[in-house]
């Protein structure tokens, strides 16, 4: 599976409808590793409404970034719905963006704790207006294909967050 090409029409269709909002994207990144800006920046025109891509990979980045608090992720993990909505948040605090996505699992292969096996995947997302969302998902396969299923999920919740708002 090439993401890259294989995601472009979600790409494409998030794209026109963060452009009739006038609306721009700031991503939060940790098990796809910038998959998602990496998607939406291949597609020509994009600079139109995508702003920025925070990839916090460590946990550390994850504090000095995008503001998670160390003890959030000492008492939740970083693979947890806490930690990916503030990842979520503060994206958007540190962005000129209406809408953000932040994710953050386990692909594997290793990296499995007792009740997080590989697949496990927080995403979550905050809006300009003050929504956060967040929504578990339980992704089979490897490696690539949890990446490439996280990405393809953060997508479709973009597009559903933009459908739910009524264009200006």
């Amino acid at each position: 599976m090439n993401v890259l090409e294989d995601l472009e029409p979600q790409v494409r269709a998030l794209g026109a409808a963060l452009r009739a909002r006038g609306w721009r994207l700031v991503t939060a990144e940790s098990c796809t590793g910038g998959l998602i800006a990496a998607c939406c920046t291949a597609v020509a025109g994009s600079s139109d409404w995508f702003e920025r891509g925070f990839v916090t990979y460590s946990n550390e980045a994850k504090t000095e970034s995008l503001g998670v608090p160390a003890s959030l992720i000492g008492a939740h993990g970083a693979v947890s719905e806490a930690v990916a909505r503030v990842m979520a948040t503060g994206a958007l605090a540190h962005a000129h963006a209406q809408l953000a996505l932040a994710v953050t699992g386990i692909a594997g292969p290793g990296g499995a704790v007792p009740g997080k096996p590989v697949g496990t995947v927080w995403l979550a997302w905050a809006q300009a207006d003050g929504h956060v969302g967040a929504e578990l998902l339980h992704l089979p396969g490897d490696r690539g294909a949890v990446r490439a299923e996280t990405v393809l999920r953060a997508l479709e919740r973009a597009l559903a967050c933009c459908a739910a708002e009524p264009a200006p």
